[in-house]
């Protein structure tokens, strides 16, 4: 995602980071979360999108855990 502070090439994969955040809420309480290093670039909106979506998936994850 060029749209952060620092890039890291060859950094986790959508569906990795998503099953990371699955494991962690099956295996503890989350009491809070930050979105950082988004750094939105104008005329780009992908990854803001992106950081929103990502956002999205932990609350459900955490309101929805079994």
């Amino acid at each position: 995602m060029p749209a952060v502070g620092t890039p890291e090439p060859g950094g986790l994969s959508w569906y990795q980071i998503l099953d990371l955040f699955q494991e962690i809420c099956r295996r503890t309480t989350i009491v809070g979360m930050d979105v950082v290093e988004l750094c939105p670039m104008e005329g780009q909106t992908r990854a803001d999108f992106l950081a929103a979506k990502l956002a999205y998936k932990m609350i459900g994850y955490r309101l929805f855990k079994n």
